[in-house]
């Protein structure tokens, strides 16, 4: 990988609080107009990680760059070229759209603060909406909202701490396609998310764990890293042949997808056998199935618990 395509190269980033890590070595290269996931449980210290990078925390050890800036001596520097979306919403609920967004662009200090103004209100669809007050916007517009504070001062990086949390479908989905538009522009994205249909929308991500980063690639690359083995089974009463395949020998996981038992595991040949007898009971389609994202994360985070707890 070319060190220019680069906007984050960060190596063993640590932070702990009171005792207590909550990021272990974080190790991470993100490149220029890239959506990277992370993904992660609450707590596992993806905020923290997020936080580090944009110069809001800094790290107890470890050392790197972001948008080539050193992340220890050099953060008014990062700060003043990255955008950061928080968790929930963080402007004024009294404020109409357009105040809000009017008193971001003073508290960055920039000049033709009404330009810079107009042009978000266009980009993100508010313009019909600016008098309207924060406060009574739905969770979509209220996104739309932060999402156009954020790119106002035109950040070459988007950190975005579970943006679409609370959000409806299509928001969502409209979310998403505005962050694929500024992608294809060179605006590189750090997007953490709990959705795995968000996830298989970035280019690479990561999964976090009790600080500490377990896998990262493309989704195709995570999955086939995971070494899972997924059968899909169907036919009656599945809730009974849960409760039957729980506990067999290379059964890891028994997960419903409706009327659908995805069963899963890391060893094939014991997996297999297990399955061999009830496979041939005539109440039951079997059928190999390709593991998911959540069998792969699901899988990391009982492993996660074993070597942490």
């Amino acid at each position: 990988m070319n060190d220019a395509e680069l906007v984050i190269d960060v190596k063993g980033l640590t932070k702990s609080f009171g005792g207590k890590v909550a990021v272990d070595g974080l190790d991470m290269q993100v490149r220029r107009g890239e959506i990277y996931g992370f993904l992660g449980p609450n707590g596992s210290g993806k905020t923290t990680s997020i936080r580090m990078l944009c110069g809001l925390l800094t790290p107890d050890s470890g050392s790197g760059t972001c948008l080539g800036f050193d992340v220890v001596r050099r953060t008014a520097d990062i700060k003043r070229q990255v955008g950061y979306m928080t968790q929930g919403f963080s402007l004024y609920g009294d404020l109409s759209i357009r105040e809000n967004l009017d008193f971001a662009a003073r508290m960055y200090g920039m000049d033709s603060r009404r330009q810079r103004v107009d042009q978000a209100l266009a980009r993100l669809g508010l313009v019909e909406r600016q008098k309207q007050l924060a406060g009574e916007l739905s969770g979509g517009w209220k996104q739309r909202l932060a999402l156009a504070a954020c790119m106002l001062h035109q950040p070459r990086l988007l950190l975005l701490d579970e943006p679409t949390a609370g959000v409806d479908p299509k928001a969502r989905r409209d979310f998403w396609d505005e962050i694929h538009r500024l992608a294809a522009e060179g605006i590189t994205v750090l997007v953490s998310t709990h959705y795995m249909d968000e996830a298989e929308r970035c280019h690479r991500l990561a999964y976090i764990a009790y600080g500490k980063l377990l896998t990262r690639g493309t989704v195709k690359e995570v999955v086939e890293a995971s070494g899972i083995v997924t059968w899909a089974v169907e036919g009656g009463d599945l809730f009974v042949l849960a409760d039957r395949l729980r506990g067999l020998p290379g059964v890891e996981q028994v997960v419903p997808f409706g009327n659908v038992l995805h069963v899963s595991g890391t060893d094939a040949a014991r997996l297999e056998n297990s399955l061999a007898p009830l496979r041939d009971d005539p109440a039951y389609q079997w059928a190999p199935a390709r593991p998911g994202l959540e069998d792969v994360f699901i899988q990391m985070m009982g492993q996660a618990k074993d070597t942490y707890s």
